[in-house]
């Protein structure tokens, strides 16, 4: 409900960046010995693993950055996102963390990966870049052999052909298939979500985000986000501004979102900007560093700020991966001989079907094989015994906390680690130690003397909904295509908390002559999330009331997802 001091859920139904700072995934147990000589022939076994909502693709990047630093082995990445926006991200930043240090230089690569990654508003330059991108992945994503010539790291085989044309739809819409900037107003739609969210605080917004960063970030251990920084993205969007303030007057149309709204009671399918207002990109990249001296403080003050870090953080993850079969000379001698060239790593990127979390393990080839799972905040609710079956005996489990959501209270933080538990130890895991509020990331593992469970016979939370079998698989002959021009995905058609009482024209911008979906068009019902008060969305997870405006001290939160991001909900 929202009330006079606003609808208190910043974070948004559409997760763009991570709330958690990037890791290296073959640090996590079971690890490989990295005492081995790197220059033997490959005898660790691969690794496999299953992320459900990195949104952003830090954990990927920064375990290739590393991956010199194991014994060689083939690294498999299975990704399954709720929205194909999302998918989309993914492809253009890794393109862009790959491409040939010939045609694009480090500092150019890096601020353009910042631009692209974290600011509503780019550069033209770098608006271009993304339009030329787009239109080069709206081509190779039909095109199955010359998207395996171009990007052999890329595997998109097992999305569904209505979700491969959809993802056709956004690059193309990227590319400007769209002209003019009414396509995407983020400057009026930024502001608008911004009222909505504050609400009679508004004019007092400044003051409520150096409180919100303060009282809430600060103390949670983001002390290196200045104020002025946030101050800004709070206001605009622009969280690095690398450049003087007047450059960045483009639209990023990679944070363009689809989600299906009441107009005149009528549901049409409309484009906005749905993504976070509270938090910032700045945890990503920004609160941590191999470079301790980067987090010194002086008088008590961080010498260095949130973008700073995260400029540094990006280029030398950047810098590692262009090193790539390159000989260069050691650090700080540079007249020293030339090392050996790294060899690069040898990976694959497979994106799986939206919302197929809890189909996987029906299928032989994903049971038992991953060692391990990463699941998201804004995925708990995804936690279950059937996605527990597609871990191997011995395999990790590493779920990122809520600890740097600025809405949610400490007794709040308390309750969704305590339900992390109890969902984990129902998939089958075990916590290798007790995670609190004030941990970033909640660590289990799976016994190893725990076979997987059969498929017809899994454990599932009591008083936990069956799926009706049409919930799992659909037909390809219900799968309509999606009208011209219409670019969000079924997976991200979710109404956004208490839209519906705000008017259309403030929110959104309809996508240009498009008309209410006809039913015939509509995606089928399993996909839609609607409002708690009319028809409660399917799920694993018990269902829960709606959530209520403010939260009542002492509270047992959980985060569940409508469309692909986290809502707040009191049980």
């Amino acid at each position: 409900m929202t009330t006079v001091a606003g609808s208190g859920v910043g974070f948004g139904s559409v997760s763009w960046w991570g709330l958690s700072p990037a890791l290296d995934l073959q640090a996590e147990p079971p690890r490989v010995d990295p005492s081995l000589q790197a220059d033997t022939e490959p005898s660790s076994p691969d690794l496999d693993v299953l992320l459900l909502g990195s949104v952003d693709g830090r954990h990927l990047l920064r375990t290739l950055a590393r991956a010199a630093l194991w014994p060689p082995r083939r690294l498999n990445f299975y990704v399954l996102e709720n929205n194909l926006e999302a998918v989309a991200r993914h492809m253009l930043l890794f393109s862009l963390a790959l491409e040939e240090p010939e045609k694009m230089g480090l500092q150019e690569k890096s601020e353009t990966f910042l631009e692209v990654w974290g600011n509503t508003l780019l550069r033209p330059s770098v608006a271009a870049f993304v339009r030329t991108q787009a239109q080069r992945l709206a081509h190779l994503v039909p095109e199955p052999d010359l998207l395996a010539e171009q990007l052999p790291w890329l595997s998109l085989g097992a999305l569904k052909f209505r979700e491969r044309d959809m993802l056709e739809a956004v690059f193309r819409f990227w590319a400007g298939r769209e002209k003019g900037p009414q396509a995407f107003p983020v400057r009026r739609l930024w502001d608008s979500r911004l009222r909505h969210y504050l609400g009679s605080r508004y004019d007092a917004r400044h003051g409520v985000s150096d409180w919100d960063l303060r009282m809430k970030l600060h103390d949670r251990g983001a002390q290196v986000i200045h104020t002025q920084e946030f101050r800004r993205w709070r206001d605009t969007g622009v969280a690095f501004e690398l450049r003087d303030s007047s450059a960045y007057r483009v639209p990023n149309r990679t944070l363009a979102s689809g989600q299906l709204l009441l107009h005149r009671g009528e549901r049409v399918v409309a484009r906005g900007y749905w993504g976070d207002i509270a938090t910032g990109p700045f945890v990503g990249f920004g609160i941590e560093a191999d470079d301790k001296e980067l987090l010194r403080t002086s008088n008590g003050q961080p010498v260095k700020t949130a973008g700073e870090i995260t400029q540094h953080n990006v280029t030398e993850l950047l810098r590692e991966m262009a090193a790539w079969g390159r000989p260069r000379a050691a650090e700080g001698q540079e007249r020293s001989p030339l090392r050996p060239p790294a060899a690069p790593p040898r990976f694959s990127v497979h994106f799986l079907p939206l919302g197929s979390a809890q189909a996987l393990h029906r299928k032989g080839c994903y049971r038992g094989r991953f060692q391990l799972l990463y699941v998201a905040c804004g995925m708990v609710q995804q936690l279950s015994p059937e996605l527990g079956a597609c871990v191997a005996p011995g395999g990790s489990l590493v779920v990122e906390l809520a600890r740097y959501l600025v809405d949610l209270r400490q007794q709040q933080l308390q309750g969704f680690c305590s339900r992390v538990g109890q969902q984990a130890l129902a998939a089958g895991f075990t916590a290798q130690c007790q995670a609190g509020p004030s941990d970033t990331f909640a660590r289990f593992c799976k016994p190893r003397e725990s076979g997987a469970p059969p498929s017809e016979h899994l454990a599932t939370p009591p008083g936990a909904p069956t799926p009706p079998p049409e919930a799992e698989s659909l037909p390809h002959d219900d799968l309509a295509p999606p009208p011209e021009g219409q670019a969000p995905p079924h997976g991200a058609l979710a109404l956004p908390p208490k839209a519906e009482s705000l008017p259309i024209e403030d929110l959104v911008t309809p996508p240009e002559g498009q008309a209410p979906p006809p039913e015939a068009d509509r995606p089928p019902p399993e996909h839609l999330a609607t409002p708690p008060e009319t028809s409660p969305p399917r799920s694993e997870a018990p269902e829960a009331p709606a959530p209520p405006e403010a939260a009542p001290r002492g509270s047992v939160p959980q985060l569940r997802l409508e469309g692909s991001a986290p809502e707040l909900v009191t049980a």
